[in-house]
């Protein structure tokens, strides 16, 4: 049975009505299904109220130690908990669990990146990349077949010990890959729009092959040019499909087809 990937962030988990009307939503949903879920909106909130100042480079948060300790509190504790909690009031056996937790996501470090100048060199600090390789396919499949939704967030560990901030965009385009899934990462509109001002001009359906162009003419920009490329490496590397819609889940919103 095809199992679904669904992807909600920070602007949802922070907002009280459209996180219930996803849960809501998510709850009517049949099948086996995934949450994978971020929150950097309420870790930068965190961070700053520690006395801290959130650094930002290339839409890619940087992660000292300090950093890491305000993420894995925010992800891992309050926002994975309350996505739980929520569920299982709907009847939904929601089990929250970071990367660590039974093994379920081993991430490689950072190594430091150039960035798009071509010339500055950047380390991220205490930031994980994963693959569909780095998803543990039986521990999830056993999950899925005890009738558990596994809550994913975005705090996932080295398997030595080191935990490791990791984009949750790329977490759920990696497990919808490794378990051939459809991918659906929700936000707060009904799909990638023509045009920005006008929310009923969804694009149905976008091309890998006509992304650049849309980059080019300005129609898709800043953080949809991350979420765009995640669904079509997600695509590539195995899930059977991928969608950019409403966290309501009442449309289908953008497909992403290769």
């Amino acid at each position: 049975m095809m199992v679904k990937v669904y992807k909600i962030g920070g602007n949802v988990i922070e907002n009280e009505g459209a996180l219930e009307a996803f849960c809501k939503a998510f709850a009517a949903v049949p099948g086996r299904k995934v949450i994978v879920h971020g929150g950097g909106v309420m870790a930068s909130s965190l961070q700053k109220a520690l006395g801290q100042e959130p650094v930002k480079i290339e839409g890619r948060r940087v992660t000292d130690e300090d950093a890491l300790k305000a993420v894995t509190m925010v992800y891992a504790g309050w926002c994975n908990k309350t996505i739980v909690s929520k569920l299982q009031s709907l009847g939904v056996n929601a089990l929250g669990l970071s990367g660590c937790d039974g093994n379920v996501i081993e991430a490689s470090r950072r190594a430091p990146k150039t960035l798009s100048d071509g010339k500055t060199v950047v380390d991220f600090g205490y930031v994980g990349d994963v693959t569909k390789t780095s998803v543990n396919r039986a521990f999830l499949d056993s999950l899925l077949d005890m009738g558990c939704v596994p809550v994913l967030c975005a705090i996932n560990h080295d398997g030595k010990g080191q935990l490791l901030n990791t984009n949750a965009d790329t977490v759920a385009s990696s497990v919808a890959a490794c378990l051939g899934a459809q991918l659906v990462c929700c936000f707060e509109m009904d799909g990638v729009l023509r045009d920005v001002d006008d929310p009923s001009s969804v694009i149905a359906q976008i091309k890998a092959c006509e992304f650049e162009e849309l980059v080019r003419d300005g129609v898709i920009a800043d953080g949809m040019i991350p979420k765009i490329e995640n669904c079509i490496n997600s695509l590539r590397d195995g899930a059977s499909k991928a969608f950019i819609t409403n966290s309501t889940l009442a449309s289908m919103g953008t497909e992403i087809v290769l």
